[in-house]
């Protein structure tokens, strides 16, 4: 019993995190009512961890759970976009601030690699690949800010910003000037200019959610 207890929570678990991608990546359109029955095929899964899996997504505000009719995609709204940005804004200039202030000689030396790897991924890298060396580069610069839950919320803030920038059309333009600031934000936290780096990663985020802003549908 508790084998088969524990194999259907990695089972759900494992659901919840393709679900998500999936869900990030736009693979179901903005507003849609997810149909339990394709999902289980598609997934080919269970109905229990299906629906553990889903109410997960649910709480974690990925989908919207309507009473007795199941789960719907969350809309993009600009509304919603702004508020995601400030708050994004907030916590990851309070945390980078509190990075570089604990920041050692090891977190320089993946910051350095985690930037290196992005720097190296070009035109033809899968964009899976990509998105998850830009998420590590992120992940890294904020990582010893001695926050568990800051770090929580702004993984969380970033899935619900990806919703959107991950479908918007493309910006060449604005990618260039928004990897060479990853450069840049590289150099001020080796620095250790806490002042100018918060600046920069605001205004990092407000350039990127230019890009995601052409994905709104109101």
């Amino acid at each position: 019993m508790a084998k088969s207890i524990k194999e259907a929570a990695t089972g759900a678990s494992r659901l919840f995190e393709v679900l998500r991608q999936d869900l990030l990546n736009g693979r179901f359109g903005a507003g849609e009512r997810l149909s339990i029955t394709a999902l289980r095929e598609t997934y080919q899964v269970g109905l229990s961890p299906l629906r553990e899996a889903l109410n997960r997504l649910a709480a974690y505000g990925l989908l919207h759970q309507e009473n007795q009719r199941g789960f719907r995609v969350l809309k993009l709204t600009r509304h919603e976009l702004d508020d995601i940005t400030e708050m994004r804004r907030q916590m990851e200039g309070m945390a980078i601030e509190r990075a570089i202030e604990r920041g050692d000689a090891e977190w320089e030396s993946q910051l350095l690699a985690a930037n290196h790897r992005l720097t190296r991924a070009g035109d033809d890298t899968p964009v899976g690949e990509w998105e998850q060396l830009h998420t590590r580069f992120h992940n890294a610069l904020v990582a010893p800010c001695g926050s568990i839950w800051l770090l929580r919320f702004i993984a969380q803030l970033h899935d619900q910003f990806d919703r959107y920038r991950r479908v918007a059309p493309r910006a060449p333009e604005l990618r260039q000037r928004l990897d060479a600031q990853h450069d840049a934000l590289v150099q001020l936290a080796i620095e250790r200019d806490a002042r100018r780096a918060r600046a920069l990663i605001e205004e990092h985020i407000t350039l990127s959610s230019q890009v995601a802003r052409r994905s709104c549908h109101a």
